[in-house]
C-alpha cells in the first residue's frame, strides 16, 4: 500500500460541507490510509479538526497558507 495521501481539494465550499465532505472522505478510506485537505472555509480550522477527532482519525499536521488551510488526515487502524 502507498504512503501517499489522497488529495481532496475542497477550496471555495462553506460550512458544513467540508467538514462533511472530510468525514465522508475518510470513512472510504483503508485502515492507515492518509487524506490531504485543503480548504478555504474560514470555519475549516475549527470544523475539521474537530470531525477528525469524532470520526478517531489522527491530525498529523495543519497549517494556513493564506486563506487556504491544510490538513494531512490519517485513518486509525
Amino acid at each position: 500500500m502507498s504512503d501517499a495521501p489522497i488529495d481532496l481539494d475542497l477550496s471555495g465550499l462553506k460550512c458544513p460541507l467540508p467538514a462533511l465532505r472530510t468525514r465522508k472522505a475518510l470513512r472510504s478510506l483503508a485502515p492507515g490510509g492518509r487524506l490531504r485537505v485543503t480548504c478555504t472555509d474560514p470555519l475549516a480550522g475549527i470544523d475539521i479538526p474537530h470531525a477528525v477527532r469524532e470520526e478517531g482519525a489522527a491530525l498529523e499536521a495543519q497549517e494556513r497558507d493564506g486563506a487556504a488551510f491544510r490538513f494531512l488526515i490519517r485513518r486509525q487502524a
